[in-house]
């Protein structure tokens, strides 16, 4: 027997990973009190997000942090890491994370493992997409978005060439599910409610268009709603292109498949999504990319370890038919779970999910909205006023129900906000300067950069068992390092540690794999130094 507590790992900030962990802990509160279970939750953020009113960040009809509930404030008695979680070992049961302040992984070891990572955004095989097409699945896809359409409106205003005037204010949306609805909704209203604010833009020459693959839009919703909607839509001013599939993009033009053009700058897509690369990776049984569970919600071949949500292909008990990717469904997967795993600790019998769906809304801005609740079809002010009181007692934290609250409250009356809030990129080159005997970069830590020494000196040492720290070789100006983690995806090798004050240029993964993978004279130059370093003494350097 050992003393240890019970690891429970969750990895997701999703709705299915902390309704987990919320749930968790009012049921183990007494073991989780007394040390007797240790509860973790892996997230690249520490708030979870309300995606049913991000497209109202958009508009600003809400605050930008209103959409958004601390995580530790949910779940106090969780272990919170705010990183992204780098491999999922099933066979060892352990999980790396990646690097936080000081550039150090950390594992986590776990009895019980809770994958809820969902999908991610993807626009592979549509050329230019990843270039200019706008995502929206993320707080910071809609503040982008909303930065977008106020720099466009800013650029028309001054704009003198009539053909580029155009293209400024032509604004496109892919996909007609309830995203690209509730965005496009949002966006039309916000852009023609803003453009009265500038001098020279004028509100009836701007162009909304919704591209939609099929001839109905909401295929989730009955057919009465979705033709209701798009009455509406177009009523506003949005131009609906039915049986119209997006194909790529360039800087000032949607392509769509046929050849025709569509000029714009402005270019969102909702549809592309893809199995989260980790979920891919795992050596497991899947179906549609999503990991097949029992109807527990435990993998077959892995006792203690647990999927939901977008991630899962999980089957419901009572109609056996796989459940769909909604929020309503992954909190109840998690509240499942949750209770299955409590029941696996104590001991006792664990239930099946089941959960018949209550209904569906969608928001068409400016007051209305579609809804079927528990059969019942409504659609206008009426589904409107219920979407907004259905969704504000769901979201998380009585504050944020309060600032939600007050921000619909002043949204009536107060004129739009047009305050642009920009936001840099992530540099993929910077300058970065060391003291004398300070650790670059470390044995054993993900290989994220390339350094060129721009000044300075440092060397480069391993640990070898049996011999301590062994010296490699010394560095000067001009000369490179941490190229072998990049190329072979390994862990750094090697220890590099500055001499003298040090002054270096840090290129990160992706620069560095664009180059290498591109520029073949540099490819060249990186596979002779790889291989006469592979050569020299120690073997390996980082």
């Amino acid at each position: 027997m050992t003393d240890r507590p019970v690891r429970i790992l969750i990895l997701g900030g999703g709705f299915g990973g902390v309704y987990t962990a919320l749930t968790l802990e009012k049921l183990l509160k007494r073991e989780i009190r007394d040390r007797r279970v240790e509860l973790g939750l892996i997230s690249r953020d520490n708030y979870i997000v309300f995606q049913p009113m991000l497209p109202e960040v958009i508009s600003g009809s809400i605050g930008i942090l209103d959409t958004i509930t601390p995580i530790r404030r949910l779940c106090p008695s969780t272990n919170l890491y705010t990183r992204t979680v780098d491999k999922i070992d099933l066979d060892r049961k352990r999980v790396s994370a990646a690097a936080g302040f000081g550039s150090r992984q950390c594992a986590l070891e776990y009895d019980h493992l809770v994958i809820a990572l969902g999908n991610v955004t993807s626009f592979a095989g549509q050329p230019g997409l990843a270039e200019y097409a706008l995502p929206f699945k993320y707080l910071g896809d809609a503040l982008a978005l909303r930065n977008r359409i106020i720099h466009t409106l800013e650029e028309a205003d001054i704009e003198r060439d009539p053909e580029v005037y155009k293209t400024l204010l032509t604004f496109v949306v892919a996909g007609g599910g309830f995203s690209g609805v509730e965005a496009v909704a949002e966006l039309n209203d916000f852009v023609r409610s803003a453009a009265k604010a500038f001098r020279n833009v004028k509100p009836a020459e701007i162009r909304v268009i919704l591209l939609h693959a099929q001839a109905l839009i909401l295929p989730e919703l009955p057919k009465s709603l979705a033709e209701f909607a798009q009455r509406l839509l177009m009523k506003r001013g949005v131009e609906l292109r039915l049986n119209t599939r997006l194909h790529g993009a360039t800087a000032d033009a949607a392509l769509l498949v046929g050849g025709e053009r569509i000029p714009t700058r402005t270019l969102v897509s909702t549809v592309p999504s893809a199995p989260n690369p980790l979920v891919a990776a795992l050596p497991v049984k899947k179906e549609k990319g999503r990991i097949i569970v029992g109807r527990h919600l435990e993998l077959p071949d892995h006792p203690g370890v647990w999927a939901m949500g977008d991630c899962a292909w999980v089957i419901d008990a009572r109609t056996g038919e796989p459940c769909p990717p909604t929020a309503q469904h992954a909190t109840r997967e998690a509240k499942c779970a949750a209770q299955n795993i409590a029941a696996a600790i104590r001991g006792g019998a664990r239930r099946e999910f089941s959960f018949t769906a209550l209904g569906k809304m969608g928001s068409l801005g400016h007051h209305s909205a579609v809804a079927e609740i528990f059969g019942i079809k409504l659609s206008g002010f009426l589904a409107w006023w219920l979407w907004r009181t259905i969704y504000l007692m769901k979201l998380p934290g009585l504050d944020r129900k309060i600032r939600v609250a007050t921000d619909w409250t002043l949204d009536l009356i107060l004129p739009t906000d047009i305050t642009q809030l920009k936001t840099g990129k992530p540099e993929g080159i910077r300058r970065e300067y060391f003291e004398p005997n300070e650790i670059i970069c470390r044995q054993g830590d993900r290989g994220d950069w390339l350094y060129v020494l721009v000044d300075g000196e440092v060397e480069v040492v391993k640990s070898v068992p049996g011999q301590g720290e062994v010296t490699l070789r010394k560095l000067r100006a001009g000369e490179c390092f941490g190229e072998i983690a990049l190329v072979s995806d390994q862990p750094r090798s090697a220890t590099v540690r500055s001499l003298t004050s040090v002054n270096v240029l840090a290129l990160d993964r992706d620069a560095f794999q664009a180059l290498f993978s591109n520029l073949p004279p540099l490819r060249g130059f990186f596979e002779q130094l790889i291989e006469a370093r592979l050569k020299g003494p120690g073997d390996r350097m980082a």
